[in-house]
């Protein structure tokens, strides 16, 4: 295959990644139709759920066989891609019945291990200066998109939930063909094609690892719990005077703003550094939280403005997070390593929601909010903690 330009490489790949993520938000957005059909909204969480189980156990599998460092990446990204497609057409041609849609939602989100972090790593392949600015379009983009259902919900658009999950499947065909057909391995890939079962406990032992990943893990403590919950904060401080659809489009903007912050923050890193980006958007995130303590007291114009300060916040971060895992290995596993955090993170925001859901049965949204905060805490303290051990030479060489 013809090399391509770095910035060639990363116009297919944020394109090929938006196409194939979408069958994990667009599906999202299908989830309440499905639920009622099928005789009740608590079977939403189940549905949505599925697919960031499988998401989690397949990151783990690709990490645990270093499926991402092994193999061509832009294969595994296009077989991830075909294979995740496939499985989400079998939602329309099987019986439909629970236990079908929950099963392949979860293989959905089994093979999108090899499409969000295996992109991540091909562009890492390309860059070997200015990741951070790259990784941050490619975040955006999946940002973008998870608010997507947000939109369609406060716009009133009904469309058929089969029509969204065949045209979503196309999408992801194409975007794996983009990748696999005109995207080659990337001038700084270096193959590492034995299996190791030893990897991931060496890997483990090297501290600007750890670094990175402890921050990572505080972000993602209160990302996904931060959006989940959006809608009912609005909700809370609104006092109940908003309409859903007002709800649904402020909801869309809180999160879809995150998108340009990540590209934002992606600029700025080339200039102060990723961790410097992710430090201040962490600490910033993390007083969000506290502040929303006294949020209620303001006019609805000033705590929307606040919230959309939230969502610029508490996305900016990933991105850099994702870079400084990337830089904190030898580049032979730089797959493994950035889907292994990957799968950890995404379990740390499903205890996460859980907590909160737990908590909002004695507290109100504010507080519970607050007490989240401990994640980003942690995150920050840890990542500093690592970040001043000394590397030993030896680390996973």
């Amino acid at each position: 295959m013809k090399m391509i330009s770095s910035r060639s490489a990363l116009i297919l790949i944020v394109i090929a990644q938006f196409l194939g993520t979408s069958l994990w938000f667009a599906g999202n957005a299908a989830a309440p139709e499905i639920s009622s059909i099928l005789g009740g909204n608590s079977l939403i969480a189940s549905i949505t759920s599925a697919v960031q189980l499988g998401f989690i156990i397949g990151t783990f599998i690709y990490a645990l066989f270093s499926i991402p460092d092994r193999f061509a990446p832009g294969e595994v990204f296009f077989f991830s891609a075909l294979l995740a497609a496939a499985a989400n057409i079998l939602v329309v041609v099987l019986p439909f019945e629970l236990p079908f849609i929950l099963t392949c939602r979860f293989l959905v989100g089994f093979f999108l291990a090899g499409i969000y972090p295996v992109g991540m790593k091909i562009a890492a392949d390309y860059f070997e200066k200015g990741l951070g600015a790259a990784l941050g379009y490619l975040v955006g983009a999946l940002v973008l998109g998870t608010a997507f259902p947000h939109l369609l919900k406060g716009m009133g658009l009904d469309i058929s939930w089969k029509l969204i999950f065949l045209i979503t499947s196309g999408l992801a065909i194409i975007g794996g063909s983009v990748v696999g057909f005109f995207v080659p391995d990337g001038p700084f890939r270096k193959a590492n094609p034995k299996f190791d079962i030893s990897l991931l406990p060496r890997l483990s032992k090297i501290n600007a690892l750890k670094s990175a990943a402890s921050g990572y893990f505080g972000h993602m403590w209160e990302l996904y719990t931060f959006w989940a919950f959006v809608p009912m904060i609005i909700l809370f401080l609104s006092e109940g005077s908003f309409t859903q659809s007002t709800i649904s489009l402020i909801s869309f903007s809180v999160i879809a703003i995150g998108g340009v912050s990540c590209a934002v923050g992606g600029f700025i890193s080339q200039k102060k550094g990723s961790s410097k980006v992710a430090l201040v958007a962490l600490v910033g995130s993390g007083l969000c939280c506290i502040l929303l303590l006294f949020a209620q007291v303001l006019p609805a114009a000033l705590w929307i403005l606040f919230l959309l300060c939230w969502g610029i916040l508490v996305t900016a971060d990933s991105p850099q997070f994702s870079t400084l895992v990337s830089q904190s290995v030898p580049s032979e596993f730089k797959g493994t390593a950035m889907t292994l955090v990957n799968s950890m993170g995404f379990g740390i925001s499903i205890i996460s929601i859980q907590f909160g859901q737990f908590l909002l049965q004695y507290l109100t949204i504010d507080k519970v909010m607050a007490l989240l905060v401990i994640g980003p805490m942690i995150g920050i303290y840890l990542f500093r903690f690592f970040a001043k051990k000394k590397r030993p030479q030896t680390e996973a060489s």
